[in-house]
């Protein structure tokens, strides 16, 4: 009948299905599988003798007469198949295996995320541990009693769920911080703008280096690429992938001009998409001597690089940043003379930074309600052309004792920089622990940068740079002390005092006055 329910199955001799069918093996039989398994169709029929051997069997068709699928073709399709890369599982297909490569990637992946859990789980245990030792020690000091003993305790229970909570907190918000930057640096083809593009771009972080000379750029970028090829050869597991985003350009731009820093805001925006951090770095001096020495051309250039270059980069980010799902942070560099302070023969340039601070307070109030975070970042004195020109040896001697390389500095900016959230933020590199430190070694770091004479002692940067990205990898003591927080620094010393003062109050029986 033409509807058939169930494919019929056909048994024939293989000497039938020679003649069109290939080998032939005497008293064997071929088995024929059903059309359900969709190699090909049953016919109730015989297979076409008479056929050439040359000629792919087509005789196996079904009963409506409808077109027939080749019995081999059929096969070599599940050979294909079983051959495959992958594993084979009847009933379900080829099941594909990871490559040598994904498997390495995968593991990486599974370690990253333990070592970083490990650090995190690490600190917090040393920053725990350390409070209770002030406590007991303080505790068996003031020979307190019993019931205050108890006291003490609950209060460092109390202090342990709160850094759980804060450091869950601090762990999700690095977490979801993580990831490439769009970074824009003004006066970035030397000095510490250099250092600081370069230090972003070992990040892993995209960054477009500005000047006003584009050969000067050109070099800068040339030579920033180098440095990223040598930190992806001595980088190796999350490093290496975090480094295959990086990504440096440049383009000339003169900061004093409103069409050169458009054009700026606008060459990042076409080659990243957006900006997430703006750093206005473009500066200068012109020397140390007294106002009456600057002539008319070097008070303007001042002036218009200091505060209206930075004026207008400020504006021109925040018009960006404005409209960007995430808005962007923008920062602007401290000096001397940012806190009003006096700047003996660099008068205009201290009037220029004490503008930026001004500039900084009116922008925090204009835009409280807005994503665009504005911030401050001061590196102290570093180790430039900038600070260079025009100093004296008395200078110089001042220098050894508290200034430091571009790359050191960058090295400790950077990273505050690329986390930083909210608006009205502080970046300094010269902290007052680092000022006491210095002072306190003041007697090792003569001679540390210039001798009694004057003269240069420290390395070309060519030559501090040449094995940078290996030196930045190394683990030190000041490495690891910049990686407890200052909020959790600040937490244990305000428990610590907190506790002393309760033992100290109960010892003296008086009770403290407010």
């Amino acid at each position: 009948m033409a509807a058939v329910a169930i494919a019929k199955l056909q048994v024939y001799p293989v000497d039938h299905l020679a003649g069109c069918c290939g080998e032939r093996q005497k008293g064997s039989f071929g088995f024929v599988r059903p059309a359900a398994a969709g190699l090909f169709r049953v016919q109730k029929g015989g297979c076409g003798g008479g056929q050439p051997l040359s000629q792919h069997c087509r005789s196996f068709r079904s009963e409506d007469g409808g077109g027939g699928r080749e019995f081999d073709d059929g096969e070599k399709k599940a050979e294909k198949l079983k051959k495959g890369d992958g594993l084979w599982v009847p009933g379900v297909g080829r099941l594909k295996l990871p490559s040598k490569d994904e498997y390495s990637r995968g593991i990486a992946q599974v370690e990253e995320v333990f070592s970083s859990a490990a650090i995190h789980v690490g600190r917090y245990i040393v920053t725990m541990m350390s409070t209770g030792v002030v406590l007991a020690t303080g505790f068996q000091l003031s020979g307190g009693d019993g019931q205050m003993n108890d006291l003490i305790w609950y209060s460092w229970l109390g202090g342990i769920i709160i850094g759980t909570m804060t450091g869950a907190n601090m762990v999700l918000d690095e977490h979801c911080r993580a990831g490439p930057r769009n970074v824009v640096i003004t006066g970035s083809t030397r000095g510490l703008g250099k250092a600081l593009a370069r230090e972003f771009l070992l990040s892993g972080d995209r960054v477009v280096v500005a000047s006003r000379s584009q050969e000067s750029v050109d070099m800068t970028v040339k030579e920033l690429e180098e440095n990223l090829k040598e930190g992806m050869v001595s980088a190796g597991g999350s490093s290496k992938r975090n480094l295959s985003h990086a990504r440096v350009i440049g383009i000339a731009c003169d900061v004093c001009q409103p069409s050169d820093v458009k054009k700026l805001a606008n060459f990042a925006v076409s080659e990243f998409g957006s900006i997430n951090i703006w750093i206005n770095n473009a500066g200068t001096n012109k020397g140390f001597r007294p106002l009456l020495q600057f002539s008319d051309e070097d008070v303007t250039q001042i002036v218009s690089t200091n505060l209206v270059g930075s004026i207008l980069c400020t504006r021109e980010a925040m018009r960006v940043m404005e409209n960007q799902p995430k808005g962007g942070h923008i920062f602007n560099m401290d000096g001397a003379g940012s806190g009003g302070s006096s700047t003996p023969l660099t008068a205009v340039y201290g009037a220029t930074k004490c503008g930026l601070r001004q500039l900084q307070t009116s922008l925090l109030k204009e835009s409280k309600k807005s994503k665009v975070g504005v911030h401050t970042a001061s590196p102290g004195m570093v180790l430039t052309e900038l600070l260079l020109s025009g100093s004296t040896l008395k200078n110089k001697q001042m220098f050894n004792i508290i200034c430091e390389l571009p790359e050191t500095v960058a090295r400790t900016l950077v990273p505050r920089m690329r986390v930083v959230k909210g608006s009205g933020k502080a970046i300094n590199y010269l902290t007052p622990p680092r000022i006491l430190l210095a002072l306190v070694t003041a007697w090792l770091r003569r001679g540390r940068w210039f001798d009694d004479q004057g003269r240069a002692l420290y390395a070309a940067e060519a030559d501090r740079l040449r094995n940078w990205a290996e030196n930045r990898a190394r683990f030190s003591f000041t490495d690891a002390m910049e990686m407890y927080t200052e909020n959790t620094w600040v937490s244990v010393f305000s428990l610590s005092v907190v506790c002393a003062f309760i033992i100290l109050s109960s010892t003296s029986g008086v009770s403290p006055g407010t």
